[in-house]
């Protein structure tokens, strides 16, 4: 292993705690005997420090990643580790993923309140109130239990647990499986959500490693933990998303889905396409992920174009005219919780100067 003077790792705070030391390992293991010197750092990042509003509010594509994208920009750290459903399709210039780990559960899970153990979403009663920070899942579930009430819940998953379990407000709450388990909290979770109730979001259960796109020793560095599956499936889900905004061979299948934000609208759809085993060497980015020696690159341009041609087939149906609402809809959420926060710093401005 090429030998580092210092490594400097930009965590997400409190969420990545266990895959931060389980990749540690893997990165002083990689080659060598000797123990590579490093720093390990950790931040807080916009998405962290507001949690009085819900996350499709706050008007920022950016919320989990700029902070430590700064700190990549500014060479205080060589590469950060995120989420990679938290990272935008479209990066800063200079800025690639590395390195996509091997995928956990992309599922979302049920966390009930303990006094519900034992059901699923299906036996709780009407009007009971489900907790999700994510308008994905909330638009989804909306349409499948229209007889809920969706709430914003925010925090980490102490926090989470906590307003669940004492607040009463909460009947239940919907997580990413993959967080639960890192976490070891695998028996709070109820009920593992298919796609048929909920399809998981872009990327998620994949941990994505940024770092500098001339910065060829750390690029050697992580191709040795960069999945060739999980990278495949993660082109794909990504230019899925992108176009959205703005010898052997094996089947890839990608399903997508727009969905009106009050779940009474959706459109699904489905491509697959076959991807052949060449070795060559890779060329580009596709949907910012880099190759590698491993991942053939015809396999990487078939998966990008899967997902571009499952965006397009969506674009041209009724899920363009849904897409369009959404996000007219988020937009005047955006303004109006703009307006809201405004408001309370006059009133507190306004109590502060008559004490």
């Amino acid at each position: 292993m090429t030998e580092f003077d210092e490594w400097k790792l930009g965590f997400i705070q409190e969420k990545l705690k266990c895959f931060l030391a389980f990749v540690d390992s893997d990165v002083k293991n990689f080659g060598s005997d000797t123990s590579s010197n490093h720093i390990q750092i950790t931040m807080a990042t916009t998405g962290d420090k507001i949690l009085d509003s819900a996350l499709s509010k706050i008007g920022e594509k950016n919320l989990f990643t700029r902070e430590l994208e700064l700190a990549l920009e500014r060479k205080e750290v060589d590469f950060v580790v995120h989420s990679l459903k938290d990272l935008p399709t479209l990066l800063p210039e200079g800025l690639l993923v590395g390195c996509v780990y091997k995928r956990d559960s992309p599922y979302d899970a049920v966390v009930m309140h303990p006094k519900h153990k034992g059901k699923k979403l299906e036996d709780l009663p009407e009007n009971s109130v489900i907790g999700t920070s994510s308008l994905r899942r909330g638009a989804q579930l909306k349409k499948k239990f229209p007889n809920f009430t969706f709430e914003n819940i925010r925090g980490n998953l102490n926090t989470r647990f906590k307003k669940l379990d004492d607040d009463d407000k909460y009947d239940a709450i919907i997580l990413a499986v993959a967080g639960l388990e890192r976490m070891g909290w695998s028996d709070r979770i109820s009920e593992i959500l298919g796609k048929d109730i909920c399809m998981y979001a872009v990327s998620q259960g994949a941990m994505g490693v940024e770092c500098r796109d001339h910065d060829y020793e750390t690029q050697d560095l992580l191709a040795q933990i960069h999945d060739p599956e999980t990278v495949i499936a993660c082109v794909a889900e990504r230019s899925f998303l992108k176009k959205l905004e703005g010898g052997c061979s094996v089947p890839l299948s990608l399903t997508g889905g727009v969905y009106s934000i009050d779940g009474t609208q959706s459109k699904v759809e489905t491509v697959t396409a076959k991807i052949p085993k060449l070795d060559e060497p890779p060329t580009k980015k596709y949907a910012a992920i880099i190759g590698s020696d491993e991942i053939s690159p015809d396999a990487l341009q078939i998966a990008e174009s899967v997902g571009i041609k499952l965006a397009e087939i969506m674009l041209n149906s009724e899920a363009g005219e849904i897409l369009k609402e959404a996000k007219k809809q988020t937009a005047a959420a955006v303004i109006e919780e703009k307006e809201r926060k405004e408001k309370e710093r006059q009133e507190k401005e306004k109590q502060q100067q008559q004490q």
